[in-house]
């Protein structure tokens, strides 16, 4: 009965949590419609994702997330640096293809979601084969150390979260 009203029960608690987060208010209304939340869109979007995602290292998330917020921060002085005071002339732009060793489709959703997410770079296009992503990345003078830094900053720890 709790396996078919909660079929993904850790995707039911973030639900819960993120909302709380966002409406900033943890009065009984916000509960209500973060626990209704909560149980509905992990019940719509069953029928796509029948199966749990396997973590070898789940605490691995809450160090991933740290860095992606830390990142998220730097990203944005970068950014704010890169549009404030270089010429025009100076940025350049690239796009990066970064191919991929990961094999769950949940960790290459979190690669590219977490890329999106970070100031300066952007995921466009995931390869039709699903071995490499397209980034765009707003400012690269070397576009293999943006590459690079995605490959060990992100995926390798996603490797080790996801195995």
């Amino acid at each position: 009965m709790i396996r078919r009203l909660l079929p993904h029960p850790g995707l039911s608690g973030f639900l819960v949590l993120f909302w709380l987060i966002l409406a900033g208010s943890w009065g009984l209304g916000s509960l209500l419609l973060a626990l209704a939340v909560g149980v509905v869109v992990p019940l719509i979007v069953a029928a796509w994702w029948p199966e749990r995602p396997r973590l070898r290292a789940p605490l691995g998330l809450v160090t991933y997330t740290l860095i992606v917020v830390w990142d998220v921060i730097r990203g944005c002085f970068t950014v704010a640096r890169v549009i404030l005071f270089l010429p025009a002339a100076q940025i350049r732009t690239a796009w990066v293809v970064v191919p991929l060793d990961l094999d769950s489709p949940e960790a290459i959703a979190l690669l590219a979601g977490t890329i999106t997410m970070t100031p300066g770079t952007l995921t466009a296009d995931y390869s039709a084969d699903g071995r490499a992503l397209l980034v765009h990345s707003l400012h690269a003078p070397d576009p293999d150390a943006v590459r690079d830094e995605i490959k060990t900053r992100y995926e390798a720890r996603l490797q080790r979260i996801f195995g």
